[in-house]
């Protein structure tokens, strides 16, 4: 391969780009009109104009990435994570003009694209579900068919809610997916969210590279990942276990490249299939660094008809990585999304640091797409040491002009049960209600520079005798104060 397309955009294009050029291959940026100066552009050895802001007019227009493929002669197309990932007549449509899809089958994107279809082929292939239907008892989780992120899902605890929440469920599955099916299953209290990165070959092999830990969520988005599972510490051979089962499941789909099997666990080590994601995770990152593979090069060398360079027995996981999502949003405002500009930007490193960024210092963060701005990702030999090491990578990371989300992972990491590894899918919710974000009040320190700031705006009314000469002192520790 010479030349690869990549079908997205932000920290995940950059992401691509950079394994590209080790790998000495062209990359090709796509952009909408609001990303025409984003990372990713500046940073790809050729760039495409796809249109407009909307997804629907650039990112997710099938007929103008096709173009964009063909006007550039690009051998590939790798979709990223969202987007067309995970489309199935994209994968296809990719095939039918000559371009390699770094991805799965179009046939496996389908079949796991669908919960319930997923549902009957993991079932087929031996690994084990979690009981559906209405008559599985409640609680019940109504999941849409089509869907993830959390959208068309809606607990029910009694009959007489059933009808009104399968209406709700039915309703946004629809605006969100197109596809207003839901299927209800068991409701598994208290559960655990635990992943399994596989990847198969086209000659028939396939492992797993261990598991993620995602059960820090809200609203069913997942926040913080890390890898190992303390789950895996306390329970023996359970790793083997889950591994074995995302195989048959995978297996049984005629499954090769990257993919993640998701998998509801409880805290005694019964687990059950959830879904399978066709495509690379958001998290990536914290197996890459416990397992000291680049998996976005493994995905381009099978792509190419490779085989995998690693038996089961040659998997080695190393330490342990956390990975924390940065978005422009404001935990202090329910979470509320800040677009702008980024007028101050410093981001943290040194030893077992990893930033994935798609900003940078003078960037305009649009409103019109997902609002993650970077994953900070850290390793250390134990996962103790990777949260200390976390919390002062965080304390480094500066982002001025715009609200983030880093407060929230400061209030995580010093919780005492997210320490002790006492993980479910309520856990958040719980955290936040027992202890909301609040904003941070300043300093006493920087009273005199807020006087100063005054001051100055009110500069025009003001004999300049009158003004206190702002003191260097001040200003140089300002940057240090400030969060």
């Amino acid at each position: 391969m010479r030349k690869i397309l990549i079908a997205n955009r932000g920290e995940i294009a950059v992401r691509i780009i950079r394994t590209l050029r080790e790998m000495n291959i062209r990359s090709v940026a796509v952009y909408s009109d609001a990303d025409r100066a984003a990372a990713h552009v500046r940073r790809a050895d050729e760039a495409a104009h796809l249109g407009p802001a909307p997804s629907s007019e650039s990112y997710l227009n099938f007929d103008r990435i096709l173009d964009a493929a063909r006007r550039h002669q690009v051998d590939a197309i790798h979709p990223g994570y969202g987007f067309l990932s995970e489309n199935a007549r994209f994968a296809a449509a990719c095939e039918d003009e000559g371009f390699v899809f770094i991805g799965p089958s179009a046939k496996s994107i389908q079949l796991m694209g669908s919960k319930t279809e997923a549902r009957r082929v993991a079932a087929e292939g031996g690994a084990p579900i979690v009981p559906s239907g209405e008559g599985a008892g409640f609680p019940v989780m109504l999941k849409a068919v089509a869907g993830g992120g959390g959208k068309g899902m809606r607990r029910v605890d009694r009959q007489e809610d059933l009808a009104s929440a399968r209406e709700s469920a039915e309703s946004e599955a629809l605006r969100a997916f197109g596809d207003g099916r839901v299927y209800a299953e068991k409701l598994i209290e208290n559960a655990r969210h635990i992943e399994i990165q596989i990847f198969g070959d086209r000659h028939g092999n396939m492992v797993h590279l261990g598991e993620r830990e995602c059960s820090v969520q809200r609203r069913h988005q997942k926040v913080i990942e890390e890898s190992p599972s303390p789950l895996m510490a306390r329970i023996p051979g359970l790793r083997d276990r889950m591994g074995a089962a995302a195989i048959k499941a995978a297996t049984a789909a005629g499954y090769f490249n990257a993919g993640t099997v998701e998998f509801l666990a409880d805290q005694t080590g019964n687990f059950y299939f959830l879904e399978m994601n066709t495509r690379l995770q958001v998290e990536h990152p914290v197996t890459e660094l416990v397992t000291g593979l680049d998996l976005v090069r493994l995905q381009i060398e099978i792509a190419k008809g490779g085989r995998l360079p690693l038996t089961q027995d040659e998997v080695q996981l190393r330490g342990a990585a956390i990975e924390c999502r940065i978005y422009a949003e404001d935990p202090v405002n329910n979470f509320f999304p800040s677009p702008g500009k980024i007028e101050y930007l410093a981001e943290p490193s040194g030893p077992g640091v990893r930033v994935d960024s798609g900003v940078y210092q003078g960037f305009n963060v649009p409103l019109d797409y997902d609002p993650m701005l970077a994953k900070l990702i850290v390793w250390h030999d134990t996962r103790e040491h990777a949260i200390h090491r976390m919390l002062r990578a965080l304390g480094e990371y500066r982002i001025g002009g715009i609200e983030s989300n880093i407060k929230l992972f400061r209030t995580i990491l010093n919780d005492a049960d997210f320490r002790a590894g006492n993980l479910d899918t309520a856990y958040l919710d719980r955290l936040l209600k027992d202890h909301p974000i609040v904003a941070e009040t300043p300093p006493k320190e920087l009273a005199p520079l807020a006087a100063q700031a005054i001051l100055r705006a009110l500069k025009p009314t003001i004999k300049p005798d009158t003004v206190t000469a702002p003191s260097r002192w001040l200003a140089a520790g300002r940057a240090d104060l400030l969060r």
